[in-house]
């Protein structure tokens, strides 16, 4: 059993766990080097995912993809446009579409059997819009994901922070029974991070949609790069970009937040030090324990003068990732 962590730049080392290294040459590495093959979309040279070889081969590929051959470099799977150029959006999702119903069928894949088989996530970057993969495919495919934190938060009359902290309910998949954000989720392929944080209010803590529209603030996004954990439901050493947009929400004491689905078992009023205390002893998803300590940097409680990791941290959490963010 590992030990706890110690301090807040351990935290965000277990969120952000993918070595580092530079992962655009492993499709040109050989082993005991790690290894990945690139994801390429039609008529784009940069790689919008990386696929380890076991899943390459466990793949029910189709003849809209082409993958290189074994001694190729780099290492490639690339997406071909069978219409042409006609309508290049819509023969990317159907190819990928049909890759991942087949690996499902298949059984190929314990991991997407754990999520919603319906839900999709639009790959960042990509020149042609609105490409997706199903959000269970997500980690097979190596996409940078996008998702969406708010913490709600509260002051007592002396002015002292209070947040308002969620505990996963025992059933969930992934992380039972953890810590979480206030409100969160990710981003689905038909919405903006702000459109998520709307809904997910609504349906996780009985927010009403206009009570976040009225206060929620947008305070940029971390980035991170994940290989799979205990608790993340993923396949063994996969890479797995993210990007979580951040938002707060200040709030009197008349707002309380209240389970509405089954994914959330409490809410709880927590002051800054039950918090710290709760993070050093793991109790916070991963990813959960980096968007707090952001969110501690940008109130002033994690500074310079108090924090001797103060700048890696801050570097930890935009980490520069190895797929395109934009189109070009």
């Amino acid at each position: 059993m590992s030990s706890p962590p110690r301090t807040y730049l351990d935290l965000i080392k277990i969120c952000d766990n993918f070595a580092e290294i530079d992962i655009r040459k492993t499709a040109y590495a050989e082993p005991p080097d790690q290894v990945f093959y690139q994801l390429l979309l039609p008529d784009d040279p940069r790689p919008h995912g990386f696929l380890l070889p076991d899943v390459v081969a466990k793949m029910p590929w189709t003849q809209d993809f082409e993958v290189s051959a074994p001694d190729a470099r780099p290492r490639t799977v690339q997406v071909l446009d069978f219409s042409n150029g006609q309508n290049t959006t819509e023969a990317v999702n159907a190819a990928l579409l049909s890759v991942v119903q087949k690996a499902i069928d298949a059984g190929a894949f314990a991991s997407l059997t754990r999520r919603r088989s319906g839900e999709d996530f639009r790959i960042p970057g990509a020149r042609y819009p609105f490409i997706r993969l199903r959000r269970a495919a997500a980690g097979l495919f190596g996409i940078a994901s996008l998702g969406a934190h708010m913490t709600m938060y509260t002051r007592t009359p002396e002015g002292e922070i209070k947040i308002w902290v969620p505990r996963r309910s025992a059933h969930l998949s992934t992380y039972p029974g953890k810590l979480d954000s206030t409100v969160a989720g990710g981003v689905r392929a038909d919405e903006s991070p702000y459109e998520c944080i709307l809904h997910e209010a609504s349906e996780e803590a009985s927010i009403p949609k206009s009570l976040v529209q009225q206060l929620a603030k947008p305070c940029g996004a971390i980035t991170y790069i994940f290989t799979s954990d205990p608790g993340a439901g993923q396949e063994h050493g996969i890479m797995a970009p993210v990007v979580l947009y951040v938002y707060d929400m200040e709030v009197d004491h008349t707002i309380t937040p209240k389970p509405q689905d089954d994914e959330v078992q409490e809410f709880c009023l927590w002051d800054v030090q039950q918090i710290k205390e709760a993070m050093f002893r793991g109790e916070f998803k991963t990813n959960c324990a980096s968007v707090m300590i952001d969110f501690f940097i940008r109130h002033g409680i994690i500074t310079d003068d108090n924090e001797p990791d103060y700048l890696e941290i801050i570097t930890r959490l935009h980490r520069p990732l190895p797929v395109p963010t934009s189109a070009f």
